[in-house]
């Protein structure tokens, strides 16, 4: 669960609860609890309270493990709840065994939290060290579990209170840690911003620290965090305090108690109180802020270890200042130091000082004030706090005054007065947005006086009534500012009132959009299902049972339009579970409904049939309502779908928009369906196409093979019969010579020898032919020899080869033998041989190409054989795509983009190996790593491997 929730969030939530009933409710309650904490906490006790009692009884299916969680959860509401009103103790322990339950459950989220508010009852104790650690543990936590919000949050309150201790070292370690996607995450926001203008104001930057405020308010306020607006609103105060507009102070210090008051805890109105108290102070209202400070410290009593009651005493120490009232001044100061260095806070600690130093100056005890006001001056110097440095150096001034003292080590000024008041002013200049106050050289001009030096006393009075027109301008530029904020607030306020009546209007129509919601999720489920289907018979089958499920159907029918679009076939059709015989209807029919739609592109709707109203089919019985809707897709119309029942009025506006919707993705999905199977078609043909162009080349190349030893044995086989008939006329004429029956022996022995060599060879060559042209057609796995098949694919290929002046050699061991499939491979060689010449040699001079088929050694049951020619090499840009089916760079120059796409599926899917290209400019080598013994695997379809 989130740590802060939007109001947008909330609304929606608080508008969707009053409808639920029983444990329902339990997963509405729970977050609602949880994030009213802050905005409404007697409604989040109360949600509370009825999700534990909905736990403890109504939901005996939950698991235990989540019943365990929820409980955590909602004991930290309560926690939160008593820290809040101020009961720390018991918040603590609720804190503690909430954090401990969900550590044990290892729910992050849920740990993390109670280190976060037990680090918060720490911190309104005064024990910031435990409150330190606990943040570190949340920050750890939130780490571990992923939670990146939450462990911001803990660094950024880590930094604002490193920040009050020093601040030099934590602007080093921090102001670098937060992301501007954190910066934009308003839970998250309103800490970093709030660091952010702590460190400003530290660094006495109290234009740009009233900025960061007042992000840190708006982004409180949208997320719930009731607390840290209200500090927000009280820090924006502070620093028009520091500025000098008192009366903006008061109106962000009002702006803050109106935010606390209703929600009685004690803490944020005790500061609110606190504050307002002091601004009345310096706008000379002294009673005002006494009644005020009396409220604020009674309040603010059972949190003594507090900031805020630190607050409290350092304004009773001023307003007794104020009041002339030096030992009350004194006491206050004394209780502020001591929790300043409990604190360990410098602010606290140079003030406290500062304040004894005034109050001991007026009890005539000027030693003692100068060592204090001394120390308060280093404290300021050494945190870079230029206010509280001035603050210090001026009492200096009046302790100097009031009483004679030795003058300070390196004194410039005539006097130690003059000396600090000096100090004060050149420190004073280097605070960005400080109106230098005019009773500062009101002093000076009067010690300039007092001593005599009247030419410095003038001028400093001069300075003195340039500061104070300067201070009204401020002011009025203040109040510019102030107006400014207050627009901003109050446009931010109505935004999010709007933003709750929209929620409200919202609320009242939940129960139709609940409705609504589910049948769009549910359509849409379907249409993800129905386009899924590339094959027609399964999205008619889909459309069925998704309309007999959502409409009142005895009749569903598809019609599509035949070729030319003349008429429309039905060719899918269920009446009351009953299949339905295809039947065709002219588009031109003028009653009947389905071809109307069709030409006038329309939904029809017949909701009490007459007679005429709806055209009979052969075999159908008669309906009383009936819908007509197109199946298109884009400007085509691929047909007509038709629901009907035998009820009047069946079909509702819902009911038609569901049928037009299962329409939009029949229609879809039938053309996808049809696109599928035409693109199927194109690639059968494509690859018959390559394969009859192999075997044409095949065939062209055993006959270039089989004429020569078949046309020498012919041309010696005439040449014997000649030689036999001049035999035969010897014998038959003068008589046959033993010379002549010997010449004729000798010459029928020679021709003999040629005859069958010739024979021989063509018979071998045949072989090959038959084996291969076998291996190819049928798939066959057998064990072959890996030369001999090799050797029998380049002898088909020779004649490609020899034709082109190109040449071929091949290296391969005669020992490698291989269970697997020769025809498919050898097809992958041939793929090779022909890719090489049609592409690799283009541009190369005649008998200048030369390609190498190798196989080495077979390693650990795998043989790689490698393809290698001397071509120009394949385009790096074209690399990516080369066994892409269709991808070829020779479209209508003999190149049909298939042989590369078909031999990897050969080697990758039917044989079992690899296969891997490598190119360059000096030529293209494809090697295959092939196993010894092909996988057993189901043989996959002649189709699978070739498409």
């Amino acid at each position: 669960m989130d740590m802060f929730a939007l109001d947008d969030a909330l609304a929606e939530w608080e508008a969707a609860l009053p409808p639920l009933r029983g444990p329902a409710r339990l997963s509405l309650l729970l977050p609602l609890a949880w994030h009213l904490r802050q905005r409404d906490t007697p409604r989040a006790l109360q949600l509370a309270a009825e999700a534990e009692a909905l736990l403890a009884s109504a939901v005996p299916a939950l698991p235990a493990e989540q019943r365990d969680a929820h409980s955590a959860r909602l004991q930290l509401v309560r926690a939160e709840a008593s820290w809040l009103s101020g009961q720390l103790d018991a918040a603590d322990a609720l804190a503690q065994q909430a954090g401990q339950r969900c550590a044990a459950l290892q729910l992050a989220a849920g740990d993390a939290d109670a280190h976060w508010l037990r680090a918060w009852i720490a911190i309104d104790r005064g024990d910031h060290v435990a409150a330190e650690a606990e943040l570190e543990q949340m920050a750890a936590v939130a780490r571990a579990g992923g939670d990146l919000q939450r462990c911001a949050i803990a660094d950024a309150v880590n930094a604002r209170w490193a920040v009050l201790r020093d601040l030099p070292s934590a602007q080093q370690r921090w102001s670098q840690r937060f992301t501007p996607a954190e910066e934009n995450q308003p839970g998250v926001a309103s800490w970093i911003y709030d660091y952010y203008g702590l460190a400003a104001s530290g660094a006495s930057d109290f234009g740009a620290a009233a900025g960061h405020y007042l992000r840190c308010y708006e982004a409180a306020l949208e997320s719930g965090q009731l607390r840290m607006a209200i500090t927000a609103a009280i820090n924006i105060g502070l620093d028009f305090t520091a500025l000098n507009d008192h009366e903006a102070a008061l109106e962000w210090m009002e702006s803050a108690l109106d935010l606390a008051r209703p929600t009685g805890w004690p803490r944020s109105i005790g500061a609110c109180l606190t504050h307002t108290a002091d601004s009345m102070r310096r706008l000379g209202r002294l009673e005002a802020s006494a009644a005020l400070l009396q409220e604020a410290v009674q309040l603010l009593a059972p949190l003594s270890g507090a900031r805020s009651y630190a607050t409290a005493l350092q304004y009773l120490g001023d307003l007794a200042l104020d009041q002339g009232d030096y030992p009350a001044a004194l006491d206050a100061f004394r209780k502020l130091a001591a929790r300043g260095d409990a604190l360990q806070h410098a602010d606290f600690q140079s003030i406290a000082r500062r304040g004894q130093a005034h109050a001991l100056c007026f009890l005539d005890r000027p030693q003692e004030a100068l060592a204090m006001a001394v120390q308060a001056a280093e404290l300021a110097q050494a945190q870079a706090d230029r206010y509280h440095h001035v603050a210090a150096l001026r009492v200096m001034s009046l302790i100097h005054l009031r009483h004679q003292l030795p003058p300070p080590a390196g004194m410039t000024e005539p006097n130690a007065t003059l000396h600090f008041l000096h100090q004060a002013l050149a420190v004073a200049g280097h605070i960005n947005g400080y109106t230098l106050p005019a009773d500062l050289h009101e002093a000076l001009a009067r010690e300039y006086a007092h001593i005599g030096d009247y030419r410095q006393a003038y001028a400093a009075a001069q300075r003195a009534a340039a500061a104070r027109a300067q201070t009204h301008s401020q002011d009025a530029t203040n109040r510019a500012i102030a107006m400014q904020v207050q627009h901003q607030t109050e446009h931010a306020r109505a935004e999010g009132f709007h933003h709750r009546e929209l929620a409200a209007a919202e609320a009242r129509r939940v129960d139709l959009l609940q409705q609504t919601k589910a049948t769009l999720e549910r359509l849409s489920a379907i249409g993800q299902e129905i386009t899924t289907h590339l094959d027609a018979s399964a999205v008619f089958q889909a459309l069925h049972r998704h309309v007999q499920a959502l409409l009142p159907a005895n009749s569903l029918a598809i019609y599509l339009c035949d070729p030319g679009c003349d008429t429309i076939s039905r060719v899918f059709g269920i009446e009351n579970g009953q299949p339905l015989a295809s039947n065709t209807i002219d588009v031109a029919n003028p009653r009947a409904n389905a071809a109307r739609s069709l030409r006038e592109r329309s939904e029809i709707y017949v909701a009490n049939a007459g007679p005429d109203d709806i055209f009979l089919a052969p075999g159908t019985q008669v309906m009383v309502s009936a819908l007509y809707v197109p199946l298109r897709v884009g400007e085509r119309t691929l047909g007509v779908m038709t629901v009907q029942s035998t009820m009047a009025n069946a079909y509702g506006e819902r009911h038609r928009l569901i049928f037009r919707t299962l329409c939009a993705y029949g229609a879809i999905a039938l053309d996808n369906a049809e696109a599928y199977r035409q693109l199927k078609d194109a690639q059968t043909q494509l690859v018959s196409q390559e394969k009859l162009a192999a075997l044409g080349a095949l065939m062209a190349g055993v006959a270039h093979e089989l004429n020569t030893p078949i046309g020498n044995s012919l041309l010696i086989a005439s040449t014997l019969v000649q030689k036999t008939e001049e035999l035969e006329a010897q014998m038959n004429g003068s008589g046959l010579k033993r010379s002549a029956l010997a010449a004729y022996l000798e010459d029928a022995r020679k021709a003999h020898e040629l005859v069958m060599r010739g024979l021989t060879s063509a018979a071998n060559l045949v072989n090959s032919f038959k084996q291969v042209a076998v291996d190819r057609t049928t798939e066959q796995r057998r064990e072959f020899n890996l030369a001999q098949v090799s050797q029998e694919v380049v002898a088909t290929m020779m004649n490609r080869i020899r034709a082109a002046g190109h040449r071929i050699e091949l290296e391969m061991p005669d020992t490698v033998s291989l269970d697997s499939y020769p025809g498919p491979y050898g097809q992958v060689i041939a793929n090779f041989i022909n890719n090489a010449l049609l592409h690799a040699f283009a541009g190369k001079s005649h008998g200048s190409g030369s390609m190498w088929l190798r196989a080495q050694a077979p390693v650990d049951g795998r043989v790689q054989v490698s393809f290698r020619d001397n071509g120009g090499g394949i385009a790096p840009e074209h690399m990516s795509r080369i066994f892409d089916p269709f991808f070829t760079t020779k479209l209508g120059q003999g190149g049909s983009g298939l042989g590369l796409s078909i031999s990897y599926n050969i080697v990758t899917s039917l044989m079992g190996g690899l296969i891997t290209v490598h190119s360059s400019r000096d030529g293209t080598t494809f090697t295959l790593d092939l196993p010894l013994t092909a996988p057993e695997n189901k043989l996959p379809s002649t189709s699978h491997i070739y498409h």
